[in-house]
């Protein structure tokens, strides 16, 4: 009889890109860009090397990301301070998910750019 090990951890970095790129899906669909890594995070954070680092650092860019967008909403009153905020959210809540997915594909640590660390 074969004993297998529920407990086993694996590299798969395979995964770790697809949850970094699934962060765009917000800009696909409208929603899920924090729900879909929160959901994967959650659910492979201790069979997967390296989950849980990745899953962090994408929940709190994607907490960083709101919060900046919570502080540009109120400055566009400011002379429309708050509309290139919003675009430089957008900007970088495009880019930095596609350098991380490259960065966890050949198996570095995420980027931290322009993130607040909550978790």
């Amino acid at each position: 009889m074969e004993v297998i090990n529920h407990k086993a951890v694996r590299t798969d970095n395979t995964l770790l890109a697809v949850t970094h790129l699934t962060q765009l899906l917000g800009y696909a669909i409208g929603f899920g860009s924090l729900i879909v890594p929160l959901i994967i995070w959650l659910s492979s954070k201790d069979r997967v090397e390296g989950m849980n680092e990745h899953g962090k650092a994408i929940i709190n860019f994607q907490i960083s990301l709101i919060l900046y967008i919570i502080i540009s909403i109120p400055a566009i009153l400011l002379l429309g301070l708050g509309i290139l905020g919003l675009i430089g959210v957008a900007i970088i809540g495009f880019i930095l998910p596609i350098v991380n997915a490259v960065k966890a594909a050949n198996g570095e640590s995420p980027s931290h750019f322009m993130t607040i660390r909550f978790i």
